[in-house]
Formats: structure tokens, C-alpha cells, sequence
């Protein structure tokens, strides 16, 4: 199975933007086993980008073209609001899934760095900042929520055993 839908990445931009660009790289190695459609990819900002509303209306529409939801999760996401927290917000309104990613490569739900609107979510698998667990969670996680009753997604997260360290 391989994921195939455009993924959309939340991410950090002035500490995190690292990660976006190693799995960016990943996708480019044809060495490599990995590939996503990036949602940033299917539409370019204009000079307005400095306008909130602008940004906020152009992310939604992206997100809504999107299978799946990608949170790289630094040491500073959780604080922050302003486009971070929105995002997340307007994932879970639109019922995607959401792959929430431990660049401290934690497996599982890392309560002193995830985000509080995705913490008990069952709308979240977490993993590690792994190619393979990222791949995974995108080809199995994603598939398996289509299937889930709603008592499923609104009770505690979910991660992957076989990432345990």
C-alpha cells in the first residue's frame, strides 16, 4: 500500500524548517523509499503572503485538497498559535488525519512538547522523525481512519509499538 494523496506539513518554520527539508529530500532520493504529495506544492502565494487573511484562506484551501495532516513536532510547536494552532484546528473541523511527528524521535505521544488541541485526539497517530515510521503512519494510519466510528476519533491517541525503541 503507498499513500498517495497530497499530505499537508505544519511545521515550525523559523526552528523546524530542517525536518520539512530532509523529508522534502527524502521524496527527491530515488535511493530512498519514501514519497508524499506535498499539499504546499499545489498552488504558489503571491506577494500578499504578508496578509493574514490572505495566508489563512490560501492554507485552507490547500488543506482542503489534502488526505492527510503532517505536524512536525519541535521543542517550540506547541506554543504556537498563530498559524500553528489554526492549522490543527482547522484539521480536526475537517475530519483529516493527522500524523503528528516527534522530531525528538519519541514514539508515541510526547506530553511535555504536543501541541494541546492534538494530545488526546484519536484523529492522531504519533510517531518518531523516521522516514519509515513517517511512510507508515501515512500508508496505514490514513487508510484505517476512513474506517473509524466516531468513538474512535474522539478517544486517546494512537502510535505504532513496532517504532519502540
Amino acid at each position: 500500500m503507498s499513500y498517495n494523496l497530497p499530505a499537508y506539513v505544519v511545521f515550525d518554520g523559523d526552528n523546524d524548517k530542517w525536518a520539512y527539508g530532509f523529508m522534502k529530500g527524502w521524496k527527491q532520493n530515488d535511493r530512498v523509499e519514501f514519497d508524499f504529495r506535498d499539499a504546499h506544492d499545489l498552488d504558489n502565494m503571491t506577494g500578499r503572503a504578508q496578509d493574514e487573511a490572505y495566508v489563512k484562506s490560501n492554507l485552507r484551501d490547500r488543506m482542503k485538497k489534502s488526505g492527510a495532516v503532517i505536524v512536525l513536532i519541535g521543542e517550540k510547536t506547541k506554543n504556537l498559535y498563530k498559524y500553528v494552532r489554526w492549522e490543527l484546528e482547522l484539521a480536526l473541523e475537517l475530519d483529516i488525519p493527522i500524523v503528528a511527528v516527534n522530531l525528538n524521535k519519541k514514539n508515541g505521544r510526547d506530553e511535555n512538547l504536543c501541541p494541546a488541541i492534538i494530545r488526546t485526539s484519536g484523529r492522531v497517530v504519533h510517531v518518531p522523525y523516521s522516514r519509515e515510521a513517517i511512510k507508515h503512519a501515512l500508508d496505514n494510519f490514513t487508510a484505517s481512519f476512513k474506517n473509524m466510528a466516531l468513538e474512535q476519533k474522539a478517544s486517546a491517541s494512537w502510535y505504532y509499538k513496532k517504532f519502540d525503541a
